[in-house]
């Protein structure tokens, strides 16, 4: 049982949700994956989105105590596969009553990247997101929609029906079409699993469009961040990696859509703790539709 040092909260987990992220940290690739343990495994337990009951607080939280109902995401230490888990309070928020803790948990880092990542569409504006899918995806098709967009989701062939009942209006499987190579332009492009060259990347934007990748290849990320960058300035479009802004200050907006049932939330599957393996792998091999949940009891 690990104990809450000052600034922390333990916290009874009764829900943690899945991310790509951690299926990366799990196998170590892309290489970003690494950081921690180059060149073995870190020796670390993974979860990061975390909903659950305060149990106890260390020196210094004043803004949660036992009993409080908190979900955040705890990417600094992770840990969220486990029956408790020790957390910044300032990585927590109090759980909107609306929401079940398998619901808030979907929300932290899924959530933030859809949020950040869709704030430039605009009533009538063209918008992809290639990775639409998944957990950020499905919640990006919906907050495009609300902008007004005009929204093409990507994915393989067994999320095109996802993709259309989140609101998507167009649908691409990416396993038969390359959507830099379909003769469409956009105004903003999501890319949540980047792998392509930076010219295709500017081939499907319309002047005045804007590129952002979260997640994807390292060769791919650096390629966007630096040529990405001068091409983008010389053909008048913004081509670059969506730098994620965490805390419950960027979780808590979607949250309360959330709760007001403007925005849903689709759970796929919910897995136990012993199921933890075959969850990662729901999620890491691109079987997920929305997002996958860890119930410990």
């Amino acid at each position: 049982m690990p104990s809450p040092a000052v600034g922390q909260v333990r916290v009874r987990v009764v829900a943690t949700s899945v991310n790509l992220s951690d299926w990366e940290c799990l196998r170590g690739s892309p290489a970003y994956a690494r950081i921690g343990g180059l060149r073995t495994p870190a020796r670390r337990t993974l979860g990061s989105d975390i909903s659950g009951v305060v149990d106890e607080v260390g020196d210094g939280v004043t803004q949660f105590r036992p009993g409080d109902q908190v979900y955040g995401d705890n990417l600094a230490l992770m840990s969220g596969f486990a029956e408790y888990v020790l957390a910044p309070d300032t990585a927590l928020a109090h759980k909107p009553a609306q929401l079940t803790f398998a619901e808030a948990s979907t929300i932290p880092q899924a959530g933030v990247i859809a949020l950040q990542g869709t704030d430039r569409a605009s009533e009538g504006r063209r918008v992809l997101i290639n990775g639409a899918g998944g957990g950020s995806g499905s919640f990006a098709i919906q907050l495009a929609k609300r902008h007004g967009a005009h929204v093409t989701g990507v994915d393989n062939a067994a999320k095109q029906q996802h993709m259309r009942s989140m609101g998507a209006d167009d649908v691409i499987d990416y396993q038969r079409d390359d959507f830099t190579r379909t003769g469409q332009a956009y105004d903003l492009i999501l890319d949540l699993v980047a792998h392509r060259s930076v010219f295709s990347y500017q081939r499907a934007l319309r002047p005045g469009g804007t590129y952002r990748c979260v997640g994807g290849s390292v060769p791919t990320l650096l390629r966007v961040l630096t040529a990405g960058w001068m091409i983008g300035r010389l053909t008048g479009r913004s081509i670059g990696v969506l730098a994620v802004k965490q805390g419950p200050a960027h979780f808590e907006a979607l949250a309360a859509l959330c709760a007001a049932h403007e925005v849903r939330i689709h759970i796929d599957r919910t897995f136990t703790l012993d199921e933890v393996p075959a969850a990662l792998a729901h999620v890491g091999e691109g079987r997920a539709l929305g997002k996958v949940v860890i119930a410990p009891s």
